[in-house]
């Protein structure tokens, strides 16, 4: 079977970016799936390339139990159409710079990641970077929310078996 490989795209991949990744990292061990399931997150900024993810995201995620101290931001590169089967951005400003770099022969889906979620009441996840507290703990809600919904959709879709 053919390996899923998902990216979470945000503006400087410190923040929504890899606690997407984290937090999907961490469903998809629970399940059993890592050998089916490849996961990576990106900026479309270059700002923090090499940086560990911001310390306000890492510890509202080791809060709640997501390890992202593994995790070292990186750029969105061309060669990630070829290489991802989802390109999911946090925003629709990060879809729109996604869209712009994709290249036609893409055959995966670019969307926006909260069109995961069934139940969402909005469509982007909001940039907790120069909020408070409360927006990291916001983002961790919609991103676990919307975590399990693309599990489920992925299960769905490419009949994965999930571990009892």
């Amino acid at each position: 079977m053919k390996k899923i490989r998902v990216l979470f795209c945000c503006l400087g991949n410190i923040c929504r970016s890899p606690t997407a990744h984290g937090i999907f990292e961490h469903f998809v061990e629970q399940h059993d799936l890592t050998a089916q399931i490849e996961i990576d997150s990106a900026g479309t900024g270059d700002w923090h390339i090499g940086k560990a993810p911001d310390p306000r995201s890492a510890a509202a995620a080791l809060a709640r139990g997501y390890a992202l101290d593994h995790l070292r931001a990186r750029q969105v590169a061309p060669a990630d159409f070829d290489r991802f089967d989802y390109v999911l951005a946090m925003d629709r400003q990060n879809l729109a710079d996604l869209e712009a770099m994709r290249p036609v022969s893409f055959a995966g889906e670019l969307d926006l990641f909260l069109r995961y979620d069934p139940e969402a009441e909005l469509e982007e996840v909001p940039d907790p970077y120069y909020g408070g507290e409360q927006g990291f703990q916001h983002v961790l809600d919609l991103i676990e929310r919307a975590s399990a919904g693309l599990l489920n959709h992925l299960v769905e879709r490419h009949q994965l078996r999930l571990k009892s």
